[in-house]
């Protein structure tokens, strides 16, 4: 009936493996119940290589860290990973990410081997500023102090090395290792380099604030609009030409004529809130003309300040823009301009935007999809019907981790679509995104009279925060297992707050307290 997950490197969700990629609540339960081989060997496997769909956003280190101390797994598979000779060349953060977090919740914890190994990669590895983070908020003055020399020494005292070390310092997600090696009195040069590092940040802050990029007060709409084609022509010259992987518009001088360096596909929400500020209605026909037949960015820009001020004509210069060949390739809205029409359609309210996207809604294409989405987000309980056609044809054709499947599924819980429920259900079992299976949850709480009962309880145990904290707030508790695991979450220190606080209330409306 539905489309499965085609991702090669996710585990199908019925196997032991599947359920811990996907961070699942079922997944720590069948480890525990599994033969410990096993479920070591399933755990290394998501150490080694981060299951996340997005490494950003979705969370694990926690749901990886309890599984490690309730094995009692040792430490030997993180450090093979962390100082393998992979260590030396591939040397992005997002390989070794997971398994430093890993560390610094098995620190938090008691776990003084994992505190060592820590400070030992800090010293050594390529990842070194995230083992940095960790022990920042973990360890103590006496541990990060000896730190400071062989994290200087990654520096040369060249005059490159002096502005990475400056760039370090002042892009530093925990300062208080660079403050303690500041004022270290046994290594007085060590602070004096500090010292000018810090200098050297904030002289290169107070020329960025002298030199602002991108528009100015007085540019006019078409110089706007011209600086945001302008990214545009840069990356398309260009494609190497983004700061994300070091490319050479990381910095440059602004303006019409020379515009700043960021990456060009971030211009276009920068310039469209310039707009906000710049266009009066005078500019109205400028602007409708450059959101009809206007370049790619330049189009998109204007397309979304129409779009966010309800103008009458942006839903159907949206529509216009969805069927323009042009703007579409291969029957699909997958130009700039075609896209950023279906982004503009979400941020538009109001009467005639909810009644057009009732006529879109019925489409089997992507304008269909949005305008189901907006409907889902804002609609009423008319709209419920739609909702629920365009859930069920997403996941058919799309499987279920299609982006767009977010807001409908959002959608569902909040006009209470009761029907829905079974692709809820699947949702929640196939996803390999973390986020979205938080989504569904939520939906399946307003939706499924089993939910109690049934996933809420798995999902005491799941990856995610706010999923913890719906369980909290749902998981019947005449299963015995439930009422120990809230008084579990009650007593751990790591813990988030806004589940501690979902328990703390379960607990005592159940007359159940926590010891």
């Amino acid at each position: 009936m539905f489309a499965d997950s085609v991702d090669s490197d996710i585990a199908p969700s019925g196997t032991l493996l599947g359920l811990l990629q996907r961070g699942r609540g079922d997944g720590t339960l069948h480890a525990l119940a599994a033969p410990r081989a096993e479920a070591l060997a399933a755990l290394s496997h998501c150490l080694r290589c981060d299951p996340r769909r997005d490494w950003r956003l979705e969370h694990r280190s926690l749901y990886y860290a309890r599984l490690h101390v309730e094995l009692d797994a040792g430490l030997d598979d993180i450090e093979e990973h962390l100082f393998g000779p992979d260590d030396l060349t591939d040397t992005g953060e997002e390989r070794t990410g997971l398994a430093l977090s890993v560390l610094g919740h098995l620190a938090s914890y008691g776990d003084r081997g994992a505190l060592l190994l820590l400070r030992r990669y800090a010293a050594r590895g390529a990842n070194w500023r995230w083992a940095l983070d960790e022990l920042a908020v973990r360890d103590d003055d006496a541990g990060l102090r000896p730190l400071g020399p062989a994290v200087l020494a990654r520096f040369p005292r060249t005059p490159e090395g002096d502005a990475e070390l400056a760039a370090a310092v002042r892009d530093a997600f925990e300062p208080r290792p660079w403050r303690l090696w500041a004022e270290d009195p046994t290594r007085p040069e060590q602070g004096e380099r500090l010292a000018h590092a810090r200098e050297q940040g904030s002289f290169g802050r107070w020329q960025r604030q002298m030199r602002p990029s991108g528009p100015r007060p007085g540019w006019s709409v078409r110089a706007v609009l011209d600086w945001a084609q302008e990214g545009d022509r840069l990356l398309s010259a260009d494609p190497a030409a983004d700061p994300a992987v070091g490319g050479p518009l990381a910095s440059g001088p602004a303006g019409p004529g020379a515009p700043a360096g960021r990456d060009p596909r971030h211009r276009e929400a920068a310039a469209a809130r310039c707009l906000a500020a710049v266009a009066g209605p005078e500019d109205r026909p400028e602007l409708l003309d450059a959101a009809r037949s206007g370049p790619g960015i330049a189009r998109a820009v204007a397309l979304r300040h129409l779009a966010e001020r309800g103008d009458p004509a942006a839903l159907d210069l949206i529509e216009a823009a969805v069927a323009d060949p042009a703007a579409s390739g291969a029957g699909e809205p997958s130009g700039t301009a075609a896209r950023a029409a279906l982004d503009a359609l979400a941020r538009m309210r109001g009467a005639a935007a909810l009644d057009r996207a009732r006529r879109w809604a019925r489409r089997e294409d992507a304008l269909g999809t949005a305008a189901a989405a907006l409907l889902a987000c804002h609609g009423t309980d008319r709209d419920a019907p739609l909702v629920l056609a365009a859930l069920r044809r997403t996941v058919c054709a799309e499987g279920p981790d299609c982006d767009g499947l977010r807001p409908l599924v959002d959608g569902a819980g909040r006009l209470a679509v009761h029907r829905a429920a079974p692709l809820l259900r699947h949702v929640y079992r196939e996803t390999s995104s973390s986020q979205l299976r938080g989504r569904a949850a939520r939906a399946l709480a307003a939706t499924d009279p089993s939910f109690a009962a049934g996933f809420a309880i798995e999902c005491l145990w799941d990856c995610e925060e706010s999923t913890r904290e719906i369980a909290a707030r749902h998981a019947a508790t005449g299963d015995t297992r439930v009422v120990e695991r809230l008084r579990r979450l009650a007593a751990d220190p790591a813990e988030e707050e806004g589940v501690q606080s979902a328990v703390r209330g379960r607990l005592d409306s159940d007359g159940a307290p926590a010891r």
